[in-house]
């Protein structure tokens, strides 16, 4: 189920275009191991009910050997404009959708996603998303937004040198960043390119 909702996306095609069309290539089911296709609602229906936490595990086993160094950002992404009549009489009120994502700074694999509805402080979203790979870290880059103490004690309990650079309020903040690896600090741009 998983390849065909790859083929479909590889396709750019709609559920019902993306089955017709597979029932017509008799090889590709074949390749894929199956002898019918489902019905597209079944297929759309078994895509939304896949949990979050089987992505996460389907996205560290695809992403293979990580680095350990890894950079940590966030975009947000606007949803379908819905008419305002139907808002206000459904009361929905969900704009957008803001989306964290973990990057391997050197193989550009994303090992982690964290994605939300509400407007959660990079600062208080950053930890979760370390804590869930922990151990899969040496070095974390992120930018200012993630500038909280807290999490940069934790990382270093956990044996993670963070490359966040500190928010200029005093004059030592400006000593903290001076003595930042540039290079690795730099790599965080990468994270911006999966986006």
């Amino acid at each position: 189920m998983l390849t065909v909702h790859a083929l479909r996306i590889e396709l750019a095609k709609s559920y019902r275009v993306a089955v017709d069309l597979l029932s017509e290539m008799p090889g590709v089911l074949e390749g894929i191991g199956l002898t019918r296709l489902p019905h597209y609602t079944v297929l759309r229906t078994w895509f939304e009910r896949i949990p979050t936490k089987t992505w996460r595990a389907f996205l560290g086993a695809s992403a293979g050997k990580r680095t350990g160094h890894a950079a940590i950002d966030s975009t947000g992404f606007d949803r379908d404009q819905p008419s305002r009549h139907y808002a206000n009489r459904t009361n929905y009120r969900v704009r957008a959708l803001k989306v964290t994502a973990l990057v391997d700074v050197e193989t550009l694999y994303i090992t982690d996603i964290h994605s939300m509805t509400s407007k959660k402080h990079d600062a208080k979203i950053g930890p979760q998303v370390a804590r869930r790979n922990a151990g899969d870290l040496r070095s974390l880059a992120a930018d200012r937004g993630y500038d909280a103490k807290a999490f940069r004690d934790e990382l270093r309990e956990n044996g993670i040198r963070p490359l966040i650079k500190h928010r200029l309020m005093n004059p030592l903040d400006h000593a903290h960043n001076a003595r930042m690896d540039g290079d690795r600090y730099h790599q965080r741009s990468m994270s911006e390119t999966v986006f």
